[in-house]
Parts: structure tokens; C-alpha cells; sequence
């Protein structure tokens, strides 16, 4: 049996390789066909730096990166984020997004995980945190 998870530890970590055919299942997925998502003259033309990832695959791909560390997704009992930067998705090269989390706060019942989302070395998601039902 591994010990408890102690502040500063951690638990989970990965890098996902986004390309545009991951935006264009993403929108089929969601339903969320904003053409800034795929069109690189509608990303330029409304003033953004390329075609960026959807905000919430971003947050998703960072909050299922701890999943498989907890065995089991009900034990999230919330999560939330702050959008700080986008995740502009090269035509050719993708982007690359890593995720590590980290024991932030450890109490009887739950833990807080402080996730650090990054893209070119640039944090994306601010003030990423899962809290999670303690194991049993």
C-alpha cells in the first residue's frame, strides 16, 4: 500500500498534442463550431494570434489527466478554472498543452490538486484546481 499523498507531491502529469483535427472532433463533440476554431481568416480578421483550442477542451484534457491517478472520476467533487491565455493550434505543428498536478492542500476527507496547464512554456489556465474525495 503507497503512502498519502502529502503537499507538494506529484500525482499526474502528461503533455496531449493537439492538432486541428482534434478541434474539428472537439466541435462535432460539443457542438461548439465557432469558426475561430478552425479558420485561420476568421482568427486574423477578429484579432487573435491564430486558430486557438476551445477553452473547455483545454480545461477537460487538463482535468482528465488526474483521473487515471484517482482510479475513479466521482471522486472529483469540483473543479474549476481561470481562461488566462489561449492555446493557438499551429496549422502544421499543433500545439503541445502539459498538464502537471500537484498536492496543493491535503484535509481528512479531501485533497486539493493545483493543476499547472502550460502551452510554449506559457501557463494557459489559472488557478486550476480539483478537489477530490479522499481515497478510502
Amino acid at each position: 500500500m503507497s503512502a498519502a499523498p502529502a503537499v507538494g507531491d506529484i500525482v499526474a502529469e502528461r503533455t496531449v498534442h493537439l492538432t486541428r483535427a482534434s478541434l474539428v472532433r472537439y466541435a462535432g463533440a460539443s457542438g461548439d463550431f465557432n469558426p475561430i476554431h478552425f479558420n485561420d481568416a476568421v482568427a486574423e480578421r477578429v484579432g487573435l494570434p491564430g486558430v486557438l483550442a476551445h477553452g473547455m477542451l483545454t480545461m477537460g484534457l487538463a482535468v482528465e489527466t488526474v483521473v487515471e491517478w484517482l482510479g475513479d472520476s466521482g471522486r472529483i467533487l469540483e473543479y474549476g478554472v481561470r481562461f488566462t491565455r489561449p492555446v493557438v493550434v499551429d496549422t502544421d505543428a499543433g500545439a503541445d498543452v502539459t498538464v502537471v498536478a500537484k498536492v496543493g492542500a491535503v484535509d481528512d476527507d479531501a485533497l486539493r490538486l493545483d493543476l499547472t496547464v502550460s502551452h510554449d512554456g506559457t501557463t494557459v489556465l489559472g488557478k486550476a484546481q480539483v478537489r477530490v474525495r479522499a481515497a478510502s
